[in-house]
């Protein structure tokens, strides 16, 4: 616990958690409002920060959102960033990233990026995304910008909910779950963004993919040692980082978990199986992804390995489908009571 304090005070920045209600919703689904009274006091000081937010329309009470320190967008989210050709990249070949390809068009994001601004806002192929990354629940998701006909633009509220991070649009000034892209408050609370698949995989990988990526530079502008992890050893620590919930019986707190659709299977069986066929859903496993939250230097981190999640089509093709690699207690959180196959 030390050596997290330790990164956690060397990246300037606080963080915040958030405990969502039971279940994980599905994306595009719209999710029951709580009566107004429901959605609690809201603090003044919330209320003088947020004038925009409307606060009676709620999806969780506010008891359930912690402040983190740093305030609305005090961890900057990018926009419009720049890229290179993968094959000018000088970044190691563990290092660990996040590869969008929609319409022919595919880009890829480092988390050595994303661990300090959590939230890209993009266009690929015509579709405006966010990417997004919370290091305290190590889950990395792209959503569709778009809804109700309106592009959105995300930032960071500076709060969490079960270990998670809020997000918010520019637009309304709703807030969302980043685990789910549920919003949470204001005139969006109740809608799902819609989440896209997206590949969590290693420099390496995509190099040996042979896909034609872009891969997004280094910021300049911000004053972050891009490359380090400000949370050193988090993901080997007892029990997670400001976290009050219940955790999950018969498997430690912050072990991995692969997450695809309702259902969750520990990373460390797959690594041992290399493959888990359910269903029409198969997951593979291959070593070669740094963990991000390891070592102090990111591409040094212990090998996670990189998966893969996809579904047989009707024309026997193979499809990646939405997945996160996250943590058991995280999973528990979100979904109590439910199975994590080992």
């Amino acid at each position: 616990m030390d050596r997290l304090l330790t990164g956690l005070l060397v990246s300037f920045f606080s963080v915040v958690f958030f405990f969502p209600a039971p279940g994980l919703a599905q994306s595009g689904q719209a999710i029951a409002l709580l009566a107004p009274e429901e959605c609690g006091r809201i603090p003044q000081s919330v209320l003088r920060a947020w004038p925009l937010t409307d606060f009676t329309k709620c999806t969780a009470p506010i008891e359930e959102v912690r402040s983190g320190g740093p305030g609305k967008d005090g961890i900057r989210s990018i926009e419009n960033p720049n890229f290179q050709p993968v094959r000018e990249s000088e970044l190691a070949d563990s290092e660990p990233v996040i590869t969008v390809s929609i319409n022919g068009d595919t880009r890829t994001y480092p988390l050595q990026i994303l661990i300090w601004h959590e939230i890209v806002n993009d266009v690929v192929g015509d579709v405006p995304i966010a990417v997004t990354y919370c290091p305290l629940c190590n889950a990395s998701i792209v959503f569709d910008r778009r809804l109700h006909g309106q592009t959105l633009e995300f930032g960071t509220t500076g709060n969490l909910r079960r270990s998670d991070l809020v997000m918010y649009d520019r637009q309304t000034e709703s807030w969302f779950q980043q685990y789910d892209g549920t919003g949470l408050f204001g005139t969006l609370a109740g809608d799902v963004l819609t989440v896209l698949p997206a590949r969590l995989e290693s420099v390496a990988e995509l190099r040996t993919r042979g896909a034609d990526s872009l891969i997004m530079e280094t910021p300049k502008g911000f004053l972050r040692p891009y490359g380090a992890n400000p949370y050193i050893g988090y993901d080997s620590s007892a029990f997670p980082f400001l976290f009050d919930g219940e955790v999950p019986a018969g498997i430690t707190p912050l072990e991995y978990v692969v997450i695809a659709e309702d259902k969750a299977w520990a990373l460390d069986s797959l690594r041992q199986q290399s493959r888990i066929q359910t269903e029409d859903i198969l997951l593979t496993w291959k070593p070669g992804r740094a963990s991000a939250l390891d070592s102090r230097k990111i591409a040094d981190g212990r090998d996670l390995g990189v998966v893969t999640v996809t579904r047989e089509k009707s024309d026997g093709m193979a499809e990646l489908i939405p997945y996160k690699i996250s943590f058991a207690f995280v999973w528990h959180a979100f979904n109590p009571g439910a199975t994590i196959h080992r």
